[in-house]
């Protein structure tokens, strides 16, 4: 796909790899519309990006407020290309002591909101004349558990489900499907339950340049499915 002029969403896209992500692809000239609950930071980008992106502050957690603006800003006329759902919520710790809070916000983040969005988009995908992209950013734990992470391994479990099944029910619609499945990030994801980026993590903008490189792949090639690790996951001595 070249991605000049495509038009993109990318969710979660006010922090981490969502900024990473937006970033990399208006530097390709797409058009990309971020979603993400902080204003003031997708505002920030925007600054910094210039107009090819388009802030949009809104929880991907609300059904109501997800399908009134895909409606609201798509037609048979302006259609969405690619769709990354980025937008996620993770916290670790013991089955017995995670808050309602918390699993509420990661079920309601990494599954409802994936569907929200999704379902709300595909319509419009299938309008499109053009080979059109879904990227699902999973984890490396949602193909292996880990202690203390049990509610955040469901989800991502359920994100690499949901890709797996979408693909095969969108691919004769000229839609690819994909999960992208990295391990440890070098942002603040995870520093409410403790765990620090640091420099042998993962970098965001080589996960977006990585990201950016399955969508450009030809249009009858589908890579369905990556996982990425950092080579030394320890934090530099």
């Amino acid at each position: 796909m070249d991605l000049t002029e495509k038009i993109a969403i990318v969710t979660g896209a006010g922090k981490g790899l969502g900024t990473a992500i937006s970033t990399a692809l208006v530097a390709k000239r797409a058009i990309v519309y971020g979603l993400g609950r902080n204003g003031e930071k997708l505002n920030a980008l925007k600054s910094k990006l210039g107009k090819k992106f388009v802030p949009i502050t809104m929880d991907v957690g609300d059904q109501k407020a997800v399908a009134s603006w895909v409606q609201a800003t798509f037609s048979d006329s302006y259609m969405p290309d690619i769709l990354i759902n980025n937008a996620g919520a993770g916290y670790f710790g013991k089955i017995d002591e995670l808050s309602l809070d918390q699993w509420h916000e990661m079920i309601n983040s990494n599954v409802n909101g994936l569907f929200y969005v999704t379902s709300q988009i595909v319509p419009f995908m299938k309008l499109n004349k053009d080979t059109c992209h879904i990227l699902n950013i999973g984890s490396i734990l949602g193909r292996t558990g880990r202690s203390e992470a049990s509610a955040y391994c469901l989800t991502k479990y359920g994100v690499q489900g949901f890709t797996e099944a979408l693909f095969r029910e969108l691919r004769t619609n000229n839609i690819k499907v994909s999960c992208i499945n990295p391990g440890s990030i070098a942002t603040t994801f995870f520093e409410e339950s403790g765990i620090e980026p640091h420099d042998n993590m993962i970098q965001p903008k080589d996960l977006s340049d990585l990201i950016v490189h399955v969508l450009e792949t030809p249009e009858n090639l589908l890579i369905d499915e990556i996982t990425i690790r950092p080579l030394n996951p320890k934090p530099p001595q």
